[in-house]
């Protein structure tokens, strides 16, 4: 087989990258293995691996010195949903003659600006191992994500061969990615394999210590160790698997654990323990990662998530190289619709201590209908503050130095861990092309179901220790929120903040004593209020009388200051007002979760709402006096707060040390009779 340079390729700058010999680049060199998709997956989710429309080819022309670069697009042949690479394996595939098919896709793209920023690394080497003959083409794209060509070779002959080239990290200060396509003519070209590597290996140890607490989805669980120890190049760099089963339906007793755990052997561990939460499960995770294991790496992953492996090794390839110290985290995918990203990355907004999607990008984007190549935000690199938990590596050194996470039950615990750990000097990348699947947030409010005392609690925690010397905005959004709650007859929701609030002004002492015991409270308290107590259907209480069309006619929502305050100002009237009796066991209407709004809501007297999941509903009905005594104890708490938040603040920052200490955890919560 031969492997030569185009001799009239594309035009490219004269900085373009010439081919190499092939290196002898270990294991501790590969940053990202070249993954494809598993047999069976619709084109949705292949479309995460490669791209397969052959209609966006891009080339580029030089122009006169001085003018930008021009793109082209070639829209002939373009054939949307035609499989044009036949998998062989997770790491082979073959193109088929007269085809086209770009890897400048989510898994396979080299996402360089962020290697540029945070690693040690001024250069990457694409290496691939090719047989039969086509054309290997590499492109880079700019932050603004505008494309450049970079460098092309034709490959053909008998035999296999490596092709490898050297590009270089340094044009992308702001943001852009490498990726290659595979191009034939008359014969197909077989791709045996490939990755993106570093010239040189990687510093210190691949030692993983990866941690799942769980609580009742034994199958997930099952599911997930099965996917570690399905890869034997993820295994080797795995040296314990700790499980911390907080549930009554046990890991141990699902169908396949047996397999999973055969494959793992002795790296399993799975540990009882009563229900601690998530940061209860993590903490007893990074417990016994740093007192039993020799680990150099501790990766935190949910336990209702479908895992790529390869972004196991990617994590800690890019933990290896990085500069100092930093966590690593890995975005959100939906189970629910495979080809979407549901968040890029997050920052928390440090006046009214909330955390939002990063600024200038998307949340749910779906890749099936706009890939990485015609999509260009993606390209900007995108700063966090923190990564949730649903996948995260903290380094030992990291973990070491910060300390263990706080006793909060759930909620917060990973920004809170984040910004402390900010505030020492390790920053978090959320890194694309390392992610995981996990249930898609839009299919659930969880800031007013019994999580909502959490939210608010840990919200207060967290701003405590590293929010503003003044709560003005904290407290103005807390109160916006209150009255949302109450116009949507989210009665519980209140009575839950009140209880949060409650518990946050009594300082930090309880923390370690409530944590096991404090989700009973919650949820005794939530069933108090009628909408804390799902039914399975609207069907059984009465029917609303309203006939079909005005059942299914909803109010737009008011646009303009002046109208939104009109109908706000309605809204509260109506809500002091004393109710119709005959909404009280008859609901006036059923309203779907998606029109739940407080201008729907706030002018009712009852209605059965159903949840976001869809699997119930809930029959709200409003109460004047309930409105009024609950406003005005929120008001109060606030006001309390405000006015002792520099002694709030002191109590909690001293407490930090000793909530986040292995002694304290161990102590009062391990070693505690259960």
């Amino acid at each position: 087989m031969t492997t030569t340079a185009d001799p009239t390729p594309a035009p490219a700058p004269a900085s373009q990258p010439a081919p190499v010999q092939p290196s002898e680049l270990g294991t501790d060199s590969l940053l990202q293995r070249v993954i494809l998709p598993r047999s069976g997956d619709p084109m949705s989710v292949r479309s995460l691996y490669m791209d397969e429309r052959t209609g966006i080819r891009l080339t580029t022309m030089p122009s006169a010195p001085g003018e930008a670069v021009k793109k082209v697009l070639n829209l002939a042949g373009s054939a949307i949903g035609a499989r044009r690479l036949q998998t062989t394996s997770r790491t082979s595939a073959v193109v088929s003659e007269q085809s086209e098919v770009s890897f400048g896709a989510y898994f396979n793209a080299f996402a360089a600006s962020y290697w540029r920023r945070w690693s040690t690394l001024v250069e990457v080497r694409l290496r691939l191992d090719v047989e039969g003959a086509g054309r290997v083409d590499v492109y880079r794209t700019k932050a603004d994500g505008s494309h450049i060509f970079e460098y092309g070779e034709v490959v053909s002959g008998p035999g296999r061969r490596q092709v490898e080239v050297v590009l270089d990290l340094r044009p992308f200060e702001d943001g852009g990615w490498y990726w290659f396509d595979l191009t034939t003519d008359t014969e197909s070209l077989t791709l045996h394999g490939g990755g993106w590597y570093a010239p040189v290996p990687a510093p210190g140890r691949a030692a993983v210590a990866i941690g799942m607490p769980t609580f009742n989805r034994p199958s997930d669980a099952v599911a997930t160790l099965t996917a570690i120890g399905s890869d034997p190049m993820v295994l080797d760099s795995v040296v314990a698997v700790i499980v911390p089963d907080q549930g009554t339906k046990k890991v141990r007793d699902e169908p396949g654990y047996e397999a999973a755990a055969a494959r793992l052997g002795s790296k399993l561990r799975i540990i009882d323990q009563p229900n601690l939460g998530g940061s209860g499960g993590y903490a007893r995770i990074m417990y016994e990662a740093l007192e039993n294991t020799e680990c150099e790496q501790i990766l935190y992953m949910d336990d209702d998530i479908l895992i790529e492996p390869d972004s196991i090794l990617r994590a800690t390839a890019f933990s290896r190289f990085s500069r100092t110290p930093m966590l690593v985290g890995g975005q959100m995918l939906s189970l629910q619709a495979r080809s979407q990203l549901s968040t890029m990355g997050e920052v928390v907004d440090r006046n009214a201590f909330l955390w939002r999607n990063a600024p200038g990008t998307e949340p749910h984007h779906d890749l099936a209908d706009r890939t990485l190549r015609q999509t260009p935000w993606l390209h900007r690199r995108t700063d966090v503050d923190y990564n949730a938990w649903w996948m995260c590596m903290i380094p030992r050194v990291v973990a070491e130095d910060i300390g263990m996470p706080l006793p909060l039950f759930i909620k917060w615990d990973d920004a809170e861990y984040g910004l402390r750990a900010r505030a020492k000097g390790y920053r978090t990348a959320t890194v694309p092309g390392i992610a995981i699947w996990h249930m898609s947030f839009m299919e659930k409010d969880d800031t007013s179901d019994w999580q909502a005392y959490f939210h608010y609690r840990n919200r207060y925690i967290a701003a405590a220790l590293h929010g503003p010397d003044n709560p003005r905005a904290l407290l103005l959004d807390t109160i916006k929120r209150t009255m949302r709650h109450l116009m949507l007859m989210e009665y519980s929701a209140v009575a839950l903040q009140e209880m949060a609030l409650r518990d946050f002004l009594a300082g930090p002492d309880a923390l370690f004593a409530n944590l096991p015991t404090v989700l009973g409270e919650v949820r005794k308290k939530r069933a108090e209020y009628d909408d804390g107590r799902p039914l399975d259907s609207a069907t059984q209480v009465p029917l609303s009388e309203l006939d079909a069309l005005a059942a299914q006619a909803f109010p737009d929502p008011p646009t303009g200051k002046v109208a939104i305050v009109k109908g706000l100002a309605q809204s509260i009237v109506h809500n002091l007002r004393a109710p119709n009796p005959a909404h009280h066991d008859v609901p006036q209407r059923n309203v779907p979760s998606r029109q739940a709004q407080w201008f729907i809501l706030s002018r009712l007297d009852s209605a059965t709402v159903s949840t976001p999941d869809g699997r119930g509903v809930t029959f709200r009905r409003r109460d004047p006096a309930l409105f009024r005594a609950m406003f005005g104890r929120s008001l109060s708490q606030l006001r309390e707060i405000g006015r002792q938040w520099p002694e709030l603040r002191r109590r909690y920052r001293e407490a930090a040390p000793e909530l986040t200490s292995r002694e304290a955890w161990n102590k009062q919560v391990f070693d505690r009779p259960s």
